[in-house]
């Protein structure tokens, strides 16, 4: 009589997209802090030996949640019929579109920005447009720079330190800084979109005048 053999239950096979899934359902959760080998692979309902078999460590797991969230930014240029100016604006509210409703990946954003074929892809439509505006040399990379760090700054800011947090008004009431202390009072009434788009426009107008 020939021997029972009891079936082996077959390894799961999962995505890239599914375990950057995993890990941004952390993040979004728990905040960058919670992420871990650990943590995703009981997001994914398995052991984290077994997660191994996938990703070596969590830089790597850190680089698919980078490509899993940006590959939803429009890279694609604007209408040219637009000016250069109005074209930075739209590419640079794509990206902040994105990556506003995951905030905590704004630090991966910036450690992984090299390695982000999605990053890249962003920067050359935005580096197309600065040049067709006249920008050359180092004042097109300083340009590019400086829009990638207002939309990662503008992001963490207004996650971190909202104008209408707490914050704001423990500044509004420190009487030993008065002109400060004025400044955070207008505060209160700038809303988050007002305070974006208005920093921008401010950034701009300097590339623009420093041609």
């Amino acid at each position: 009589m020939p021997y029972a053999v009891n079936a082996m239950p077959r390894r799961r096979s999962l995505t890239p997209d599914q375990l950057a899934a995993a890990a941004l359902a952390v993040i979004d959760r728990d905040g960058l802090a919670g992420l871990s080998m650990r943590a995703v692979a009981q997001e994914i309902g398995m052991s984290t030996m077994a997660l191994y078999r996938y990703v070596d460590d969590r830089g790597e797991l850190e680089q698919l949640v980078i490509e899993l969230v940006l590959s939803t930014v429009d890279t694609g240029p604007p209408g040219t019929a637009s000016s250069w100016y109005e074209r930075i604006e739209v590419m640079v509210g794509r990206l902040r579109g994105v990556v506003g409703a995951h905030p905590w990946i704004v630090p991966l954003i910036i450690a992984h920005r090299h390695q982000s074929v999605a990053v890249l892809r962003w920067s050359e439509t935005v580096v197309a447009i600065l040049a067709e505006a006249g920008l050359d040399g180092r004042d097109r990379v300083v340009a590019l720079r400086c829009l990638l760090a207002y939309v990662v700054g503008a992001i963490q800011l207004e996650h971190l330190g909202p104008l209408a947090g707490p914050g704001t008004q423990v500044i509004a009431d420190r009487g030993e800084f008065p002109q400060l202390s004025e400044t955070a009072r207008q505060a209160g009434g700038v809303g988050p979109g007002e305070e974006f788009d208005g920093g921008l426009a401010m950034l701009l107008r300097g590339m623009a005048n420093g041609r």
